[in-house]
């Protein structure tokens, strides 16, 4: 997984890529959860989700939001960072032009704002989303949504509000040819602290399935 550093809008962003040399395999952007949290793109799930798409096949990018270890900028919250993922997905297309699927992968705060680039890139079709943070950040415009995916949530999230989730796939669920998995991992906190294996054996069995 080499370094590299992406050109973004305020500067300079660290990343990790992983490239696959089948011209047409898809591709994958993570997203990572919110700084003030801890959230970088070196934390344990980061790592492994980078990993696990990889050995699938997928070319991998992952990067810090501005303000983030070696990313340039401050920590924005919203736009900013949007701005950051859509250079990022840029880069990552600039480099797979004939990648058969482009995919996004956020871990809470990043899967808000990872969910938010897909709205505007309808090249997007499918997401995995790790403890979105329904409910502490506004996810209505996600009417219509225009792609389908996986959302896995711990059941003792104390950081959101995890019935939420259910309201959210039962209306994605609604759209026709769209189709959106939950998966819960029970007796787990928001970030799934030594339990982020039973994440990747879920995100796993969604790619292979897909």
């Amino acid at each position: 997984m080499p370094e590299i550093l992406l050109n973004g809008p305020v500067g300079r962003l660290e990343a990790h890529y992983t490239h696959n040399n089948n011209s047409t395999s898809p591709s994958i952007l993570i997203l990572h959860a919110h700084p003030g949290h801890g959230g970088n793109m070196n934390n344990p799930l980061s790592l492994k989700l980078h990993r696990l798409f990889s050995d699938h096949g997928f070319s991998s990018l992952r990067f810090n939001f501005r303000g983030v270890g070696k990313s340039d900028g401050e920590h924005d919250g919203s736009e900013g960072e949007l701005a950051d993922s859509a250079i990022a997905l840029d880069w990552l297309q600039n480099q797979n032009p004939e990648s058969q699927e482009y995919w996004i992968c956020g871990i809470s705060f990043g899967a808000w704002i990872g969910m938010q680039l897909l709205m505007r890139r309808p090249e997007i079709p499918k997401f995995v989303l790790i403890s979105p943070p329904v409910g502490k950040y506004d996810f209505n415009f996600l009417a219509p949504c225009p792609a389908s995916g996986v959302i896995i949530n711990a059941d003792k999230d104390s950081l959101i509000e995890v019935d939420l989730i259910k309201d959210v796939v039962k209306r994605l669920n609604q759209q026709q040819s769209i189709k959106v998995k939950q998966e819960v991992i029970k007796s787990s906190d928001h970030f799934f602290t030594n339990n982020e294996v039973k994440v990747i054996e879920k995100v796993k069995a969604y790619c292979k399935n897909s």
